[in-house]
């Protein structure tokens, strides 16, 4: 069975309400735990508005988090190319990839807000054209190419970095939803895929179709598409049990879904919650829902479940929230780790084969108590201590210890 891999998303999503500075630092602190628990990958958003999504520039805050860890490689996800010039873009990945040892991924995006988009004059319908044309001459700038491109939105006159990425090959990621124009980027680049959709619904079951757009666009352009570079992004809060899970989640979830989701992004078909209750029972158990509130068990029969329904993918993406309260939130974070990682990547399968070979051949072991106890019979003091200690009823420790009444009987 192909391992999975495991990441976190901080879009972020925290309710307005906390010092932004003590904020920044906790996010911080929170990717260095995921280093710590042994995560593979952490992802940073860029934002500019809505008051909730408030990290700006994620080379910026990846750089931060970059000198507290050590393993854990660094996604952009995602710079938003219709907002940047392609060419100063590139010099932040390139220096980013350097100052990281070699761990970026490159994920990029039309840009999610239309909010973001607004403020800076951009027309939503160019952002995606846009994102194409930039992952064009980004790529170029990385091979080492002197670039002259004109466009409507940017200018390279005879453009060449004079520092290219740490890494042979940067990884690159684009970011999908429902609409197949970021599988189709993906595919023409032969780029890796940041599958956000998938926290819907609608988008958990589209993911089928969702990479042959991929693999589609990529035969189309000479490329080829992996499906080792797919990363599937889930919502989850774990406890140690549903009820736990629950409390925990339900007061937070409500708010988060009410207030940003509803009251602020207005998300088309987003209806408020009346209770708590009703916010865990239509995220976490309706019909056919995206997101996990419960044990680590339920988190691995969804992630084996989304495995099934996309026909395989190769990093799970967990999207960090602030439904439970920060403590609670760490403790889902390395309840995953420790039972949900190991589980699904079969890490605990060696563990159980060798405990229940040694319960099935248990007769294949007698001879060690017999050799014992012949030791202990052929000498006089040894076998007036066992008697004592059989008449004491004194329970030996060792849970290793052969049966030496059985030893005796030979």
């Amino acid at each position: 069975m192909a391992r999975v891999k495991f990441g976190g998303f901080l879009a972020p999503h925290h309710p307005i309400g906390e010092h932004p500075m003590l904020q920044l630092r906790s996010d911080i602190a929170f990717a260095e735990r995921l280093d710590a628990l042994g995560f593979d990958e952490f992802w940073v958003g860029e934002h500019h508005s809505t008051g909730w999504e408030v990290i700006a520039s994620p080379e910026l805050f990846l750089a931060a988090v970059a000198e507290r860890t050590h393993r854990i490689r660094l996604g952009t996800g995602v710079v938003s190319l219709p907002y940047h010039h392609p060419f100063n873009v590139a010099q932040r990945m390139v220096q980013l990839d350097h100052m990281s040892g070699g761990r970026v991924i490159f994920g990029s995006g039309p840009g999610a807000l239309p909010s973001d988009a607004y403020m800076l004059g951009i027309d939503p319908m160019v952002q995606r054209d846009r994102q194409d044309e930039a992952i064009g001459v980004i790529k170029r700038l990385f091979a080492g190419e002197r670039v002259t491109h004109e466009s409507d939105w940017f200018t390279l006159r005879d453009a060449r970095l004079q520092l290219f990425p740490l890494q042979e090959d940067m990884p690159f990621a684009v970011a999908s939803q429902i609409s197949p124009s970021g599988m189709t980027l993906a595919g023409k680049y032969g780029a890796g895929v940041l599958s956000i959709g998938s926290m819907s619904s609608a988008g958990l079951f589209a993911l089928p179709t969702q990479w042959s757009f991929a693999e589609e666009a990529a035969a189309k352009h000479g490329q080829t598409v992996d499906r080792r570079n797919w990363r599937v992004v889930m919502s989850w809060h774990i406890a140690e049990t549903r009820e736990e899970a629950r409390a925990q989640a339900r007061e937070g979830l409500m708010r988060w879904h009410n207030e940003y989701n509803v009251g602020t992004l207005m998300r088309p078909g987003a209806v408020a919650y009346g209770s708590p209750d009703e916010a865990v029972d239509k995220t976490a158990f309706a019909e056919g829902a995206a997101s996990v509130i419960g044990t680590p068990d339920d988190l691995v029969a969804n992630i084996r479940r989304l495995q099934e329904i996309s026909g395989g993918f190769g990093t799970v993406i967990g999207f960090a929230h602030d439904w439970a309260n920060r403590e609670n939130t760490l403790r889902s974070w390395d309840l995953v780790a420790r039972h949900v990682i190991p589980e699904v990547n079969g890490l605990l399968e060696g563990y159980r084969t060798s405990r229940q070979y040694v319960v099935e051949h248990r007769e294949s072991f007698e001879r060690a108590g017999q050799a014992i106890m012949q030791k202990i019979m052929t000498n006089e003091r040894a076998a007036a201590a066992l008697a004592d200690t059989r008449r004491a009823a004194t329970a030996t420790t060792g849970g290793h210890t052969p049966d030496l009444e059985k030893g005796q009987s030979k």
